[in-house]
């Protein structure tokens, strides 16, 4: 049986920080590293269910929800900010006593996780970054510059219906989405609550101006990174992973050529098999 085949029971437990509360899901064995899988907008933590199954085979796995996603608090005090997260990231990976952490990033996800790992350089053992990095002059996708427009962007999301979320997810992604996804992407924006976390944290971010910031902060650190981008992202192009060597200039770029924004949801298979091979090397699990 291949690792690709294999998986692991995935547990649930959770952790508070600042009284914020952070469902996570976890799996896997004791082990000096731990692969920390870290959802984007909407999330949440259920996008990596498969991946956690399967690289809990050979290391420790956890995939938390962040505030504002997911079943994690969504505060209204809660600072809906890039640092905000990378300082909850912080406190999630101390009570989970995470000491070296393999970061699987994907979406916002990426400015959260690079930002802890730029503060916390001596603790990070690995990036895979799966359609985000660091991004260099990148502009806002239309659905970003409807959410930080005031009153469009509130407007955008009370009137959402889910035909037109369908619809909307075809874009870009040539296999489709399974329904379940949909569905689930269209509850979580169309909770208000999460909602307000989006709308905060897209008016908050000059993505630009973060991507410069971690760019010069992050290039001096030196552990194997493993690039994984779906050739159809409407959101982050494709343009993107191989402007990743700026940055990281030893990145392992792997472009899936049938899969759009979400490849844990259109191909999984495909970004299994760039991944977890990477995840066993970077781990020290061996070949399995």
């Amino acid at each position: 049986m291949t690792t690709a085949e294999r998986l692991v029971p995935v547990e649930e437990g959770s952790v508070v920080v600042d009284g914020v509360r952070s469902p996570y899901l976890h799996a896997g064995p004791a082990s000096p590293g731990t692969v920390v899988f870290v959802h984007g907008n909407p999330g949440p933590a259920e996008d990596w269910r498969r991946l956690v199954a399967r690289t809990g085979v050979f290391a420790r796995a956890v995939a938390p929800d962040m505030p504002g996603f997911g079943d994690a608090d969504k505060p209204d005090r809660f600072v809906y900010t890039v640092d905000g997260y990378a300082r909850h990231l912080a406190g999630l990976l101390d009570r989970l006593d995470v000491r070296r952490a393999h970061l699987v990033l994907h979406d916002f996800g990426g400015p959260w996780g690079l930002s802890w790992a730029a503060d916390h350089p001596d603790r990070v053992a690995s990036l895979t970054l799966v359609n985000i990095g660091v991004m260099r002059d990148y502009q806002w996708h239309y659905l970003a510059r409807i959410w930080r427009t005031t009153g469009l962007g509130e407007l955008f999301l009370r009137t959402a219906t889910l035909p037109a979320s369908r619809l909307l997810l075809r874009h870009g992604t040539p296999r489709g989405l399974p329904r379940e996804v949909v569905e689930g992407l269209h509850r979580s924006l169309t909770d208000p609550a999460v909602g307000r976390a989006v709308l905060r944290l897209y008016r908050a971010t000059d993505m630009a101006a973060v991507s410069e910031h971690l760019h010069a902060r992050l290039r001096p650190l030196d552990v194997p990174v493993l690039v994984a981008w779906g050739r159809h992202d409407p959101y982050v192009p494709v343009r993107y992973a191989d402007r990743q060597r700026e940055t990281f200039p030893g990145a392992r770029v792997v472009v899936l050529e049938d899969s759009g924004h979400w490849p844990m949801h259109d191909d999984p298979v495909a970004l299994e098999q760039a991944v977890l091979p990477f995840l066993r090397s970077a781990t020290g699990a061996g070949a399995g």
